[in-house]
């Protein structure tokens, strides 16, 4: 059992991007699925895909590069189990000076910082991506 799946998720996500693979393969949950989906909108990855039946699932992400590079430069996680971060719309922080992406867990479901900022939604930071 894992304390913390999504810190696994976005940890494979960037052992496979760094390793070079062209999918990487990680257990499903509604979460993941909707944050691999925020991530595949903004271009770090290709294609998403749900396998296998209503007992096991898996997610399948399909991720980019440029030439012998990642697209994904790096992750971060923002929010543990035993550190939550939450943050109002008017303090969410930018990454890179707007060149990378946090990622938030709203009202209104799962978002980017821009969405959230644009809509006015405040809420947990989970991760953020380069």
């Amino acid at each position: 059992m894992l304390s913390d799946p999504i810190s696994d998720f976005l940890c494979r996500i960037r052992n496979a991007s760094q390793a070079l693979h062209p999918e990487v393969l990680v257990p499903h949950s509604r979460l993941k699925e909707n944050i691999a989906q925020v991530f595949k909108r903004e271009g770090y990855v290709a294609e998403v895909a749900v396998e296998g039946g209503p007992a096991k699932k898996n997610l399948r992400l399909k991720l980019k590069y440029t030439g012998r590079k990642g697209v994904i430069e790096g992750l971060r996680r923002l929010s543990s189990p035993g550190r939550r971060v939450y943050s109002a719309s008017t303090e969410i922080p930018k990454v890179r000076g707007g060149l990378g992406v946090v990622v938030l867990s709203t009202s209104a479901g799962v978002v980017t910082d821009r969405e959230a900022r644009k809509r006015n939604l405040g809420g947990e930071l989970i991760c953020s991506i380069w």
